[in-house]
């Protein structure tokens, strides 16, 4: 597949250096109580997140589950309506009301945000359903966590989405830990892509395999989700995988006393901003700048989501009853 253009590669670099500056601090905001609830972050898992969005088309769907900063900033959701969900204020692209776990975007067709492990996969297949029963050309993209692959739900929609041969792309974001399980502890099958094969046929029909992704390679992801995307818009779903990491904990309240510190600074050392920063070096003569620029460009962006959100009001009452009943 052909190399993206300059442009499209800094625009994918200025989108994962984004999310680690958002997702950082929301870590901060949360340390001082401005965030509630649970929050997840998507540090280092940033390659995966903007490669396999970039790959869709504006009228492709994309659904996730509660580890959804980052897919929805590569979505194109605004920054500043993204923290003020965040903090639950008024202005925040839920109203308020879904905070962390619950973004979503009706225009960009991001649905979300689910706070359910495995939740959202038959509403994946549902929307592909309505997409293949409306004669519409969209795909849908569903990513997912390794320990979703062993919820019934994904059993459920998978197979289903192979007899109906619905136009899905399953990515399972294997970032090596189920909360604090390791795939190898909790999985009968390493090789999560190959859950496929329990839903192919010898004669081809049903699921395809697709291939395992070095999750942490911003250039191979867009590549592989780019080739099953047509694939499913073709012939019906897929399942790929994307062998990335989380650098921080499963959650803010993670003592993460279920790996080791040396391991930790290994994935950080091969990280996927650093990696890509250094592919634009080496493939551009002066580009360091450049990089420079934005790198201080994502940082402000996000300080002035910070004082947007913090500067919004808070719901009322009528928001709260709001969205209830259709009317």
């Amino acid at each position: 597949m052909a190399t993206p253009k300059k442009d499209t590669l800094l625009d994918w670099y200025r989108q994962m250096v984004l999310i680690r500056r958002f997702e950082e601090r929301c870590a901060e905001l949360y340390q001082q109580g401005l965030i509630g609830g649970f929050l997840h972050l998507y540090i280092g898992q940033e390659a995966t997140g903007v490669g396999a969005v970039a790959a869709l088309r504006e009228n492709d769907h994309v659904i996730t589950a509660y580890r959804d900063h980052g897919i929805a900033l590569a979505r194109g959701l605004d920054p500043k309506a993204v923290m003020a969900e965040m903090l639950g204020k008024r202005t925040g692209v839920s109203g308020g009301k879904g905070g962390s776990m619950h973004l979503a975007d009706r225009e960009r067709h991001f649905w979300g945000g689910y706070g359910i492990v495995g939740g959202h996969l038959p509403l994946a297949a549902g929307i592909a359903l309505a997409a293949q029963y409306e004669e519409k050309d969209e795909v849908v993209l569903a990513l997912m966590g390794d320990g979703a692959t062993n919820i019934g739900y994904f059993h459920e929609s998978l197979n289903l989405s192979a007899v109906w041969k619905l136009p899905v792309v399953w990515l399972i974001e294997n970032n090596q830990y189920g909360m604090g399980t390791s795939v190898e502890r909790a999985s009968g099958a390493k090789e999560l892509v190959r859950r496929a094969l329990a839903y192919s046929s010898e004669d081809g029909s049903g699921m395809k395999m697709g291939p395992r992704i070095d999750g942490m390679d911003v250039l191979a992801v867009h590549d592989a989700v780019s080739e099953a995307i047509e694939h499913a818009r073709k012939h019906g779903p897929i399942l790929i995988e994307s062998l990335t990491y989380r650098l921080e904990g499963h959650s803010m309240g993670d003592p993460q006393r279920y790996r080791t510190k040396e391991e930790v600074e290994s994935f950080v050392e091969s990280g996927p901003i650093g990696r890509f920063r250094q592919v634009l070096i080496d493939k551009y003569k002066g580009v360091e700048s450049t990089l420079d620029k934005i790198d201080e460009e994502a940082l402000q962006a996000v300080e002035d989501a910070v004082e947007f959100a913090q500067n919004s009001e808070d719901p009322t009452y009528e928001d709260l009853i709001s969205h209830v009943y259709v009317d």
